[in-house]
């Protein structure tokens, strides 16, 4: 059974699994790329990260969340149980277009727990078993490649409330970055200033859309090693 899991197709495995290796490599590139270029030119309004995201918050009736620093290079997030929009030392105090692109789509998030947007409440509700799931799911299915397929299944089910975490989290972000690029088309940034900024988001995106596809080709590749050696019993 080991000896299928480890040998049985695995050039194959590797075949289609590199195509989405190289797509995270790029995701990845071309995020830091635009953040170093779009962090390195400076709006011509002079507003900072902080002060974008305290605008969006105040424009939205939101009192009860803070913004604040925190350590790290695009550490940015929204904590909604403490309340607060953490903003890295590159984001916080600057007032270049990344900047301002990636705080006001944090602010974003504040906005949507604010609102109760839909898809970011049902991703929250299954946050618990998604942590659960992530820790356990692995342990199953090999347990199962060993025991029993009904186990090896059962983890395979628990990975798939991941990949549907993943998935909820695509409309989160995408939303996330509209609400961004309609609040900085609305008079803090030109519209060369505004195509940067898009950059930015799009990218960030992207890397989420890569990790969906990643987890979705492990699952079927569980899938099909689970049924592959059910056949050769």
């Amino acid at each position: 059974m080991l000896a299928y899991f480890y040998y049985s197709g695995y050039g194959g495995y590797l075949m289609w699994m590199l195509p989405l290796i190289l797509l995270s490599a790029i995701a990845s590139i071309a995020v830091q790329s635009n953040y170093n270029k779009f962090s390195k030119i400076a709006t011509r309004r002079g507003f900072t990260g902080a002060q974008i995201a305290e605008q969006i918050l105040q424009s939205n009736g939101i009192y009860d969340v803070t913004v604040k620093k925190i350590a790290g290079n695009l550490s940015d997030h929204y904590h909604p149980k403490e309340k607060y929009i953490g903003l890295s030392e590159g984001v916080y105090d600057s007032t270049s277009i990344a900047a301002l692109g990636i705080a006001a789509h944090e602010a974003g998030h504040a906005v949507q727990y604010h609102l109760e947007y839909g898809p970011i409440k049902f991703r929250t509700a299954i946050l618990p078993i998604t942590n659960f799931a992530s820790r356990f799911s692995w342990i199953l299915i090999f347990a199962g490649l060993l025991l029993s397929d009904v186990v090896a299944l059962v983890g395979v089910a628990l990975f798939g409330i991941t990949v549907l975490f993943q998935l909820v989290t695509l409309p989160v972000e995408f939303n996330a970055s509209r609400r961004a690029v309609e609040v900085l088309e609305g008079g803090y940034l030109d519209e060369d200033e505004l195509s940067g900024a898009k950059k930015v988001l799009t990218a960030a995106a992207m890397t989420y859309v890569v990790a969906l596809l990643t987890s979705l080709w492990q699952m079927f590749r569980y899938i099909s090693i689970i049924f592959g050696s059910r056949r050769r019993r």
